[in-house]
């Protein structure tokens, strides 16, 4: 008897490959159909595509410049000033809120009927009303209502408040910088603590005993044996936490902190280069994004039980 093979089309790796190659091509058809429009459309508005006018000169001004920038400066410095202001908020909100929801995560859990019910209600208050809202109030009802720089509210002596913002004897926050800071952080730390009370309740509960009948004392327990269990469920969904923060920034137009958002949206509208811009915001934040996934991605590779 002889083996005769099968035809190729009733081989499954045949069509895994198949339809890969088909997907593909349909949304190559699909882009190029999309460039086509876009080419005609813009013909006959009497535009040419492409981004030349980054080299124009800006001429408007941005209220905080981390680099030196002057409204002579082009369109390309501009955006690179909302970008470092975008990444200021970003990466210090990733900080600050890792440890507000960590701390408010424990917290959930403490059998410190005070603490947790604190935890409880900043979690449901926070967590249930819209972020803008919140900036919104940290901006007009907090900072704006701060007294005069004359009249600045001081604490121990290196810390003060007033409606030019937060001043330490090392840096100073605007009002527009320092309300989207906290109104992020104390939003997406709230969504951050369910994650971290989800992922230690995880943790069997043999775990906790057996660390107590060690002589281990709470802080030690969770520290060393809790936490590090716990990390590989905390892990995936922090992710989704931190990409949320980073691309909700964008809300800073709401109260005038020039991001990358707002600095675009000046952009464009002196321009009109709408295609351009939404081009280069959708970059931007596409970069970020796969950026802070990359290196979650990585972290999380490390934290995974490995079986032997």
């Amino acid at each position: 008897m002889t083996n005769t093979k099968p035809p190729f089309w009733r081989d499954d790796r045949f069509w895994r490959i198949a339809g890969q190659l088909i997907a593909v091509v349909l949304a190559l058809a699909i882009v190029a159909i999309l460039w086509i429009n876009l080419n005609r459309n813009l013909q006959q508005l009497g535009i040419q595509f492409g981004f030349g006018f980054l080299k124009q000169q800006a001429s408007f001004d941005i209220g905080e410049t981390p680099i030196a920038y002057q409204p002579t400066d082009s369109y390309s410095r501009a955006l690179w000033v909302g970008l470092i202001n975008s990444l200021r908020v970003a990466v210090l909100g990733i900080i600050f809120t890792t440890i507000i929801g960590v701390m408010a995560g424990i917290g959930r859990l403490s059998d410190n009927w005070l603490v947790r019910n604190i935890m409880l209600v900043y979690v449901e208050v926070f967590r249930n009303t819209p972020l803008l809202l919140q900036l919104l109030f940290w901006y007009f009802a907090v900072f704006l209502s701060f007294p005069k720089i004359d009249n600045q509210i001081s604490l121990w002596g290196f810390l003060s408040f007033s409606q030019n913002g937060i001043a330490t004897p090392w840096f100073n926050l605007s009002p527009e910088f320092a309300a989207l800071l906290l109104g992020l952080t104390f939003y997406t730390g709230a969504f951050i603590a369910e994650i971290v009370r989800g992922g230690i309740s995880s943790v069997p509960k043999g775990q906790w005993e057996a660390a107590r009948s060690l002589g281990f004392n709470p802080s030690i327990i969770m520290r060393l044996i809790i936490l590090p269990q716990a990390l590989r469920v905390i892990i995936p969904p922090l992710t989704s936490q931190y990409l949320n923060l980073t691309k909700n920034s964008s809300l800073a137009i709401a109260i005038g902190y020039p991001d990358i958002y707002f600095v675009a949206s000046t952009t464009f509208n002196q321009t009109g280069r709408s295609v351009e811009v939404m081009l280069i915001l959708t970059l931007t934040y596409l970069t970020l994004s796969l950026t802070i996934s990359l290196i979650m991605n990585l972290f999380n590779r490390r934290v995974q039980i490995r079986e032997r």
